[in-house]
């Protein structure tokens, strides 16, 4: 477990501050991630990376001259927000163009994706780049599918090379989706990592034995096998990768043995000691290898190897000066003692509705979200664990902390006068601000969504809280691509919003209605534990989530069950206490 943590919510913040006054030559700490401390010219493309934290060097590590000109930074194994990534890619922006550079994982996919529609949509010209390196997780015939691991590194740097050379946007584009695709790793895992503030570790590997094909964010492997001698586990690593060389390629490459958090430098040397007769024996001629921590995850014990194809241009870039926390051709300077000055959260008016019903509504939203977020909180552990059989684990981190700084602002907005449909958009922002990760995101616009049905001058009826379900299912269901069956969020949300649109036509009043939808939804829920995953990370695992419903699809449930108990005490968490506890129990008989 971490040892060094103290408020595992603020684990991240904390670290990356830490880093930051650590490196001011390098970096200048700002809310969400951190920018180079000394920008490159006007008119260069600029380089923004990103993603969850827990895996330093990446990617703060990687932001400096030849390298990254800014990092987001989501929270453990979490996507970074929307609006952290916006607002750092303006930041970063000197007028020659945005790459937004991130792992293929689902989350990272669909936040940096919203980012870029929005960001284009005020005037940038912004290009995506979803690293896909991982051999593990997709064949070579869909290799557009495959997870970014270790391979960030090398595809990173190479790109931030080709920007700082002074390439235009195209030009940087095309470097970016060639190494991609010359780029392969494939790694081993000894051992679990360990979230913080959490006592288990998220997957356990038996004693003497090692998990293949591994990710970064704590999933298990795809096979297992005994930990063989450094040079049995070299050539397993090595033959996987040569098999991936593309017909007519160059033979020199750019090599990265990596460690992934516990596994001893030592250790890799020893690993590498094998590994270069075999480099020699291929033919393949090494260019400027590495070998060391350059993509963690957290504790975790294993270590992968990447290789990169390089061509002319590819080692060109590869070769070429960088100055960074994680590679560095030059001597830093500087005592690393600097202060930060950190600035303050803007205070957000809010417009205070025309009516006292407005007003008297937008406190009920705000009452229903402080219900949620106490629900949450009970079930975070519970949510955590059920994600932790074919997922990350951090689900039920994820809403709990997104529900609590939706309950937040959405009373701040209350408390101003704001009506329904401000109070759940406001906190519909600071649910996908906070949470992160996938589910963050789709349950920040599902809500947005939500809020479109709802008006501020009234109180809201059975009409709109229809109309808004609706909403947010199609939301929803657009974003993220899931269908019933997917073994999803999903699979509870259609059950719901059809059953409470069918008992309000067939003349139920809104309580019962609510009730009904909240139970088939679930029913819906625990049904998911016959389903395999065919969407997000857990669909690499489908074999060991079968049995065990969807994190998500719970607390989906969970939370239409805790509305509807509020809608039937007049919208106020009246006597909540006890309906949250036999709600959590359901949860917990879900586990």
């Amino acid at each position: 477990m971490t040892k060094i943590c103290g408020d595992a919510s603020t684990f991240a913040a904390s670290a990356l501050r830490g880093f930051s006054l650590l490196h001011p030559d390098l970096v200048r700490h700002v809310r969400g991630g951190v920018l180079r401390a000394t920008p490159g010219r006007r008119g260069k493309v600029a380089v923004v990376l990103g993603g969850g934290s827990g895996h330093y060097p990446a990617f703060a590590g990687y932001v400096g001259p030849g390298f990254g000109d800014a990092a987001v930074a989501g929270d453990i194994f979490a996507s970074p927000s929307t609006q952290a990534i916006k607002s750092i890619a303006r930041q970063a922006d000197l007028g020659g163009g945005i790459i937004l550079g991130y792992g293929n994982y689902a989350g990272d996919v669909l936040n940096f994706g919203i980012a870029a529609d929005r960001l284009r949509e005020e005037g940038y010209d912004v290009r995506v780049l979803a690293t896909a390196d991982d051999v593990a997780s997709s064949d070579a015939s869909t290799r557009e599918k495959r997870r970014g691991i270790a391979g960030d590194l090398v595809i990173f740097r190479i790109v931030g090379a080709a920007a700082e050379a002074g390439l235009t946007l195209d030009e940087v584009e095309e470097v970016a989706q060639r190494v991609n695709r010359q780029t392969c790793t494939f790694g081993v895992a000894f051992d679990g990592c360990t979230l913080p503030g959490e006592k288990e570790k998220l997957f356990e590997v038996p004693k003497n034995r090692m998990a293949l094909g591994l990710g970064v964010h704590g999933e298990p492997g795809i096979d297992e096998k005994d930990i063989p001698d450094p040079e049995h586990l070299a050539h397993i690593l090595f033959d996987r990768l040569l098999a991936e060389l593309p017909e007519g390629a160059s033979r020199r490459v750019a090599v990265l043995l990596n460690g992934l958090g516990s596994t001893k430098q030592e250790e890799l040397f020893v690993l590498w000691d094998r590994l270069v007769p075999m480099f020699e024996k291929a033919g393949l001629t090494l260019v400027a290898p590495l070998v060391g921590e350059y993509v963690t995850s957290l504790d975790m014990a294993g270590c992968s190897l990447t290789l990169t194809w390089l061509d002319e241009d590819l080692e060109r870039y590869w070769r070429s000066p960088v100055e960074s926390a994680a590679l560095s051709h030059g001597q830093l300077s500087g005592d690393g003692t600097t202060r930060l000055e950190v600035p303050e959260e803007t205070e957000i008016l809010y417009m205070r509705s025309g009516t006292a019903q407005g007003r008297r509504g937008g406190a009920c939203v705000a009452a229903v979200m402080d219900h949620l977020a106490r629900t949450l909180a009970e079930a975070e552990s519970d949510l955590g664990h059920i994600d932790a059989v074919a997922g990350d684990g951090d689900h039920g981190q994820g809403m709990a902390r997104g529900s609590a700084a939706a309950a937040k602002v959405a009373r701040a907005a209350a408390d101003a006068g704001a009506g329904p449909a401000t109070v759940l958009a406001s906190a519909a922002d600071a649910w996908a601000d906070r949470a992160g990760g996938t589910s963050g995101a789709l349950w920040g616009e599902g809500l947005r969504a939500f809020s479109l049905a709802l008006d501020d001058n009234s109180l809201p009826d059975a009409r709109q809280l229809s109309g808004g379900a609706r909403n947010s299912m199609e939301r929803i269901m657009e974003l993220g691509r899931a269908k019933p069956g997917d073994k999803t969020l999903v699979d509870a949300l259609v059950p719901f919003v059809e059953t409470l649109e069918q008992a309000l036509a067939a003349g139920h009043g809104l309580v019962d209605a609510w009730r009904m939808g909240a139970e088939a939804s679930h029913e819906a829920a625990q049904a998911t534990r016959d389903l395999s995953p065919r969407m997000g990370r857990a669909k690499m695992h489908g074999e060991r989530s079968k049995g065990h419903p969807d994190a998500g699809a719970l607390s989906l449930a969970l939370c239409a069950r805790i509305v509807g108990e509020d809608l039937g005490n007049g919208l106020a968490p009246a006597g909540g206490d006890k309906d949250r506890i036999e709600a959590i129990r359901l949860v917990k008989a879900g586990r």
